[in-house]
């Protein structure tokens, strides 16, 4: 279990990236779903013992990690958003040259550990390749494989996905849920389809605090019969964002198609009931005033 609590980082300035995190993450996949800026890489470096936070105690199964990360580090794996590689070296050499960094010992010795770990993300055939061959995909897939390294109870992975097609994104989601069925990872993401496709629990974080802690489904279900459908332009599209909340308004076909929220389940003239997604859900609370997500979150908890 890991345990967060009034965790604060202020930088000078002075800026407060993190306001309070309060957050319980049980073992499995635990998404963290924010636009740029809104906190999570700094909560994600905090973690992982390369910030010191300015207040608030973080507990891995008992073990408090601010106070002692020399402690913890043995049981964190970690990718970054932006994980540099020697483009020269092969993938067999990199990964290497990785895990003697981090001082990873291995019973069999370090060569035979790296074969296990390409086999296990799946680049056993591209070990002898440069890295500089790799696609976005297999250059995470290469990342996954060095946070791997010792059988971490803890993996952060912050922006995994981003940039990756579409083929590469799924075969990157496969992975994670595969890893995450036997320790915590927590995905930090600012891509609501990560979420909605690998994490049974995520928190939205906006302005350095959490405005919702809760599930896919209990978001989605939170909107039944509240978000509509329905086309407007111009002017019509200027008169609706004055008297409903727009949550966004899309190309679809050639058309402008736009979705709308009324908490009381009003629709406005045109449109039609739409089913709830998970995106619906999270726009609500970037579009709501911090005082309501606050309030919102309270009165789930």
């Amino acid at each position: 279990m890991l345990e967060i609590r009034d965790l604060v980082k202020v930088y000078p300035g002075p800026v407060a990236a993190l306001q309070g995190i309060r957050l319980t993450i049980a073992p499995g996949m635990f998404g963290l779903l924010g636009p740029n800026g809104a906190g999570k890489s700094t909560l994600m470096r905090v973690l992982a013992g390369l910030l010191e936070a300015t207040s608030g105690s973080v507990q891995l199964d008992g073990e408090d990690i601010l106070a002692h990360p020399e402690r913890v580090r043995a049981r964190l794996g970690y990718l970054p958003q932006d994980f540099g590689f020697y483009p020269a070296l092969t993938g067999e050499q990199m990964l290497h040259y990785l895990l003697t960094l981090k001082g990873v010992e291995a019973p069999g010795g370090l060569k035979k550990l790296c074969g296990e770990l390409l086999d296990r993300v799946n680049l056993a055939d591209a070990a002898k390749r440069k890295v500089k061959t790799y696609s976005g995909g297999m250059r995470q897939r290469l990342g996954i494989a060095q946070a791997l390294a010792g059988n971490p109870r803890l993996v952060i992975v912050d922006e995994p996905t981003a940039g990756l097609d579409p083929e590469e994104r799924h075969r990157f989601y496969r992975l994670l849920a595969e890893i995450a069925a036997e320790r915590i990872v927590i995905l930090s993401t600012h891509i609501v389809e990560d979420v909605a496709v690998l994490c049974s629990r995520f928190a939205i974080v906006r302005k350095g605090r959490i405005v919702a802690n809760t599930t896919p489904t209990a978001a989605r279900a939170d909107l039944a019969g509240k978000v509509f459908e329905g086309a407007a332009d111009g002017a019509a599209l200027e008169q609706l964002t004055r008297t409903h909340c727009v949550l966004q308004a899309v190309l679809w076909e050639g058309k402008n198609r736009v979705r709308v929220y009324d908490a009381d389940g009003r629709a406005p003239e045109g449109f039609e009931p739409a089913a709830p997604t998970l995106e619906d859900a999270y726009l609500l609370r970037m579009r709501a005033p911090q005082s309501e997500s606050a309030a919102h979150l309270e009165a789930a908890q």
